[in-house]
């Protein structure tokens, strides 16, 4: 499916959004069918949304998610491919000297920590589950440095198990669009849980963190180039001018969407060149 631009989608003005959804008179089946016509429509703009951490097997993706923290994916994907070169499975990270890691992971931040975690885990697969990483919850967040969102990162992206991702990104916006008013991520996993399908979390973590990436910013939101802004109960928190709003948009990696280093065959082009940037004209 091809990318839609956000600023070429039918975009509401703000008469047309004065009627603003989510009111606390919305009845749960109204609020339902407009958080899943949400998705639908995330969907439709970013039909390439996926895991922007490079990995190669669950090990990868486990290490990758927890350097994750605090830190960009882009910057994380810059930094495994040493990682993993040096220590490409979890018997070699459960011996490798700590002071070494640390040089490696430093530009993540925190790296110290990071090195603590990646190496304890490491261990803990090695000793507790015979260097395979395990694909269930319960195991998964008993791994140094794993709590729920990265195990269902891992879940969802390695194993194919339904989870939803309850970053910052997914927190702000499913409170922005009143899904929830709960503050805490295992209760807002809970609540917007229970308005879709399990099949369509992964998805729809995916989707959220997109629009939260590139469109629906934390301190200034394109809502002029949002294409779900007549769905959207927060419209006029940010810029509303469409050519203002434009400008604002975010796309990792010189324009191309995703932040991935190895993009995989499917955001290629019949030529082999990444696709498009989204919103490009």
């Amino acid at each position: 499916m091809k990318a839609v631009a956000p600023a070429k989608r039918a975009v509401a003005s703000a008469s047309e959004v004065k009627a603003s959804p989510g009111k606390k008179s919305e009845s749960h089946t109204a609020l339902v069918r407009r958080a899943r016509r949400i998705n639908r429509e995330l969907a439709e703009v970013y039909p390439y949304a996926h895991p922007e951490l490079d990995f190669e097997n669950p090990f990868q993706l486990v290490v990758a998610t927890v350097l994750s923290a605090q830190t960009t994916d882009l910057r994380v994907n810059q930094t495994t491919p040493g990682l993993f070169a040096k220590y490409p499975t979890p018997e070699d990270l459960a011996a490798a000297n700590p002071e070494e890691v640390e040089e490696i992971l430093r530009p993540t931040g925190f790296f110290r920590a990071k090195t603590k975690s990646v190496i304890g885990l490491s261990k803990a697969l090695v000793e507790q589950f015979g260097g395979e990483v395990p694909g269930r919850l319960e195991d998964l967040v008993k791994l140094p440095g794993v709590g729920r969102k990265t195990a269902f990162v891992v879940l969802g992206n390695a194993f194919g198990r339904p989870g939803i991702t309850v970053d910052t990104h997914f927190q702000r916006l499913v409170r922005r669009w009143r899904w929830t008013d709960q503050t805490e991520p295992d209760k807002i996993e809970a609540a917007v849980g229970a308005l879709f399908p399990k099949s369509e979390w992964t998805m729809l973590s995916h989707h959220v963190i997109f629009h939260g990436r590139r469109i629906c910013h934390a301190r200034k939101p394109a809502c002029g180039a949002c294409p779900i802004a007549p769905l959207c109960p927060a419209y006029g928190e940010g810029e509303t001018d469409p050519e203002k709003a434009k400008k604002l948009l975010k796309y990792e990696k010189g324009g191309f969407p995703g932040q991935r280093l190895k993009p995989p065959q499917a955001y290629l082009d019949a030529g082999g060149k990444p696709a498009p940037p989204l919103g490009a004209g």
